[in-house]
């Protein structure tokens, strides 16, 4: 039987999650805070920490350079090209890593190494791949007749480098999560489908895929937030560039920009709050969305 809760059993609980909430408050919560608060500098010594002018000044300036625009553009098209594909992907292999096929262990470590490797590592075999003289996938691509490209350095080919790296890499992650969700799967609803005749296909449209929809929700949920703050394997993929002439310049790495590069810090702090609120109202979309689609068993 469970105590009730007491003034003393409360108090002991909070001095047991201060030390938690003392970290979030100043690792999380107040830069948070400051940022907000510093997207208003208009006019800011940082040198003496003196604000001269606070305003709506760096959104209007946002609103108007184009390597902001740029950054905007370059991010939708990023999470366009991940997401979806990275889903489906992610959803084919773990249905098969389901199945009882041989080797099961090795591809299921197989698939998750890429998620846990650092993203510096990953880029340095990736810059190998897109090698335009020596790459493997230029020499696969040759055998089909097909001439040599220069993915990291013509901007038409920057982005989709970009996007392949970062599918392969984020594969780990949701084949994991999709393969708990499969696991969880009552098997007799499937038994049930067998006996009624149902085929593999069938069962896979009309009850795998309906009872793994919150599974789904949820990978799709953390796969958007995680693409539109792709900075890393930018920095590392480009050499610290934002690719050829821009062409995989990002929100993140527009704010890393303008914070550490120019310290135009107001600036950097109102592109941060821009997109988290597109990334809220993306999030909300995705909430309201999913009441009418997500089955809960």
């Amino acid at each position: 039987m469970n105590e009730q809760p007491t003034w003393a059993s409360t108090a002991k609980a909070f001095v047991y999650l201060l030390p938690a909430f003392a970290i979030i408050a100043v690792f999380t919560m107040y830069p948070i805070l400051s940022s907000l608060v510093m997207s208003f500098y208009t006019d800011y010594d940082f040198f003496n920490n003196e604000v001269y002018a606070y305003g709506f000044g760096n959104f209007v300036e946002l609103a108007t350079d184009p390597s902001f625009r740029t950054a905007l553009l370059n991010t939708l098209i990023f999470v366009i090209g991940v997401v979806p594909a990275s889903i489906l992907i992610s959803l084919v292999i773990a249905v098969l890593l389901n199945s009882n096929i041989k080797g099961i262990r090795f591809f299921r470590t197989s698939y998750f190494l890429p998620f846990v490797t650092s993203v510096v590592a990953v880029s340095i075999v990736w810059n190998w791949i897109y090698h335009s003289d020596y790459g493997l996938l230029n020499y696969g691509l040759g055998l089909f007749g097909i001439a040599p490209i220069d993915w990291l350095t013509d901007p038409a080919y920057a982005m989709p480098a970009l996007i392949i790296l970062c599918i392969w890499k984020g594969l780990g992650f949701n084949i994991v999560i999709f393969l708990a969700g499969l696991q969880g799967i009552d098997r007799n609803h499937i038994l049930a489908a067998k006996i009624d005749g149902a085929r593999g296909t069938r069962r896979f449209f009309h009850i795998i895929v309906p009872l793994l929809s919150s599974t789904t929700f949820f990978v799709t949920l953390i796969t958007m937030i995680s693409s539109f703050k792709v900075f890393d394997e930018v920095y590392a993929l480009f050499s610290g560039r934002p690719g050829p002439a821009n062409s995989a310049l990002t929100v993140v790495y527009y704010v890393y920009q303008k914070f550490y590069s120019e310290w135009e810090f107001g600036l950097a702090s109102a592109a941060a709050y821009v997109l988290f609120v597109i990334i809220l109202l993306l999030t909300i979309v995705q909430i309201v969305v999913s009441k009418k689609l997500v089955h809960y068993q």
